[in-house]
């Protein structure tokens, strides 16, 4: 991956030569260039991320193609990439360089031999010049045998340290890198772990096995258990919930939370919006920002006392308010608003209730004048002006007054309650006694 990375980013290898075996002695010792180096362009955390990749010592490599993702993804963001990889890749660029390579007995026997025309010309065929793939295959097959040398050699080394036994020493505390380098300088074999821990730094050991004190044998497994950082959790969505909705989510979620109240047409108290957004991976505990909704803008209240009902209804409601009637005793005619509430001058917010006292019509009214009409017509009057009718009669000598009111209590123009009895005296046609 590192030398596929180098490439693709440089157009060119990290490792070139003249021939295999000198290509393959710098792949097992020599450190590339920097790809800046090639292009100046390119920066320096990338940098640090190919050279991990081409670490000559396994340990000092990424240990899974998701750590090697993790930093590339740091990177393509704008940020750093990790501490084991900063310190992996400054490792290997602060060791000082091999020792020069020295022509071999095969590389001096490669060196080209200057072609000699013959002194004279004599009429022969040029003898057939050799193939050259005998020896390209001669140097892969030494190349195999050095690297195959090589692994063998460490091979045996294991073993023969293998049957000596060492002391476990305490790493807890330490760097990834730095612990892995102990336990190598003992002849063990570090066995990382990697999980999530609240309470311990990303690339430190917080558990080891075995134990401080232990003994084992050379070539044994040590396991580290490193910490990743914080566990990691995705974020819930809580846009549109009630902030006591949306807080009961994070706090499952064992996410924070800091609240903004902000102006919105939005119904009070939910939220708008939230930050980082809905399914982004974050630390537990981390900080979430939510916009909650304080309810629209107030407006002031308009005076509508003293407008129909008809017209104070329809202002209101054109600024966004609701109408409550309250129908209530007035001397004021009926339907006419009497009082409000709130009241005019105050500010409240479009969608809350105004609620509007409105007049009954007076308590009394006016007893019609029936007096010199007719018994029916008046009482027909009395009772269309919501009053009761008692009749009483009164003997008369003049036929035109036969019939006729001649007199009402209480009398015509006096204020009266609805239902009130209106006495009328009505005259009765009574014949003149004899002389």
């Amino acid at each position: 991956m590192g030398v596929v990375l180098y490439e693709l980013l440089t157009g060119v290898v990290p490792f070139s030569g003249d021939t295999p075996v000198e290509i393959a002695m710098k792949h097992l010792s020599a450190v590339p260039e920097p790809p800046s180096s090639k292009r100046a362009e390119i920066p320096r955390d990338l940098d640090l991320i190919v050279l991990r990749a081409l670490a000559k010592d396994q340990s000092e490599r990424y240990q899974s193609a998701e750590e090697m993702d993790a930093d590339l993804v740091r990177v393509q963001h704008g940020g750093a990439v990790s501490p084991a990889t900063e310190e992996a890749a400054t490792a290997i660029i602060s060791r000082p360089p091999p020792p020069p390579m020295q022509p071999t007995a095969i590389t001096q026997a490669r060196q080209p031999v200057p072609y000699a025309p013959p002194p004279a010309y004599y009429d022969y065929d040029e003898p057939r010049r050799r193939a050259f793939w005998p020896w390209l295959l001669a140097l892969l097959f030494v190349a195999a045998a050095v690297v195959g040398g090589y692994f063998l050699y460490n091979e045996i080394q294991n073993q023969i340290s293998g049957a000596k036994s060492v002391r476990v020493e305490r790493y807890v505390g330490l760097r990834e890198i730095l612990a892995d380098q102990k336990i190598r300088q003992l002849g063990l074999i570090p066995n990382v772990v990697r999980q999530p821990n609240p309470d311990i730094p990303e690339t430190y050991v917080f558990r080891q096995s075995p134990v401080p004190g232990a003994k084992t044998n050379k070539g044994a497994e040590v396991t580290l258990y490193v910490s990743t950082g914080k566990p990691q959790v995705t974020v819930p969505s809580v846009e549109g919930l009630s902030s006591t909705d949306a807080l009961s989510r994070l706090a499952d979620a064992k996410l924070k939370w800091k609240i903004t109240q902000v102006t919105s047409d939005q119904k009070s108290g939910t939220v708008i919006a939230q930050t980082p957004s809905a399914g982004a991976s974050v630390d537990q505990g981390t900080v979430i920002k939510l916009k909650v909704s304080k309810g629209p803008q107030p407006v002031a209240v308009p005076n509508v006392v003293g407008s129909t009902f008809a017209t104070a209804s329809s202002q209101l409601q054109g600024l966004g308010f609701a109408i409550a009637r309250k129908d209530v005793a007035s001397d004021q005619p009926k339907d006419t608003v009497v009082d409000q509430s709130p009241s005019s001058g105050t500010s409240a917010t479009p969608g809350s209730t105004i609620t509007l006292s409105v007049s009954k019509g007076p308590k009394t009214s006016a007893v019609p004048d029936v007096t010199s009409q007719d018994q029916t017509s008046a009482q027909q009057q009395l009772k269309a002006s919501g009053f009761g009718v008692r009749i009483v009669t009164q003997p008369v000598t003049d036929q035109s007054q036969d019939g006729i009111v001649l007199s009402q209590d209480p009398a015509g123009g006096t204020q009266a309650a609805p239902g009130t009895v209106v006495t009328i005296v009505v005259g009765k046609l009574t014949p003149a006694p004899p002389p």
